[in-house]
């Protein structure tokens, strides 16, 4: 029962923690702009993960400062912008940073050697395909691997029956 009622346990910090953090949070945002925590990249994505891990050392950690984590959580975003104007200004610098979207399927064919190269299943991708409302592969014009890891499905639409290739390894279907 010691565990629950921790006598180290300041409340008033940690909500004052919080509250920090939310504001900085908000505030960071409105400056940096929405895109602080878009996964238009795998370096976005690896920034949103620090970030995350930021706010959670400050609110969880009570040795840590609510000044230096705010410091290192402006400093995170600050160069996550820098990086991305980087991007955005330099062929060189983008193609470092981002991957090439990959084609794992088009015009019906599942491409077997760009799964492999991708290290993506056919299960991954088959599901990928139920989520995207994909009845036939005959539908199917691209599935995308994107540069951010998702994957776009481009398919048209039609009212045949669910081929059994979309259903394969679902249970009870």
């Amino acid at each position: 029962m010691e565990w629950i009622l921790n006598s180290d346990l300041n409340v008033l910090t940690l909500l004052g923690s919080v509250l920090g953090i939310y504001l900085a949070i908000i505030g960071i945002t409105r400056i940096a702009g929405l895109r602080t925590f878009a996964k238009m990249t795998s370096f976005d994505f690896a920034s949103t993960i620090a970030i995350g891990s930021i706010i959670a050392s400050v609110i969880m950690n009570t040795n840590q400062s609510l000044v230096k984590g705010l410091i290192a959580l402006a400093a995170m975003v600050s160069f996550q912008v820098v990086f991305s104007i980087l991007i955005r200004k330099s062929k060189t610098a983008q193609k470092i940073a981002t991957n090439t979207p990959l084609f794992l399927a088009k015009d019906g064919e599942i491409l077997y050697d760009n799964l492999a190269k991708s290290n993506v299943s056919k299960s991954v991708l088959i599901a990928k395909l139920r989520e995207a409302n994909v009845i036939q592969m005959s539908e199917v014009k691209a599935v995308v691997l994107e540069s951010t890891g998702d994957v776009s499905v481009l398919h048209t639409t039609s009212d045949d029956s669910v081929d059994s290739i979309l259903l394969e390894g679902v249970r009870d279907a």
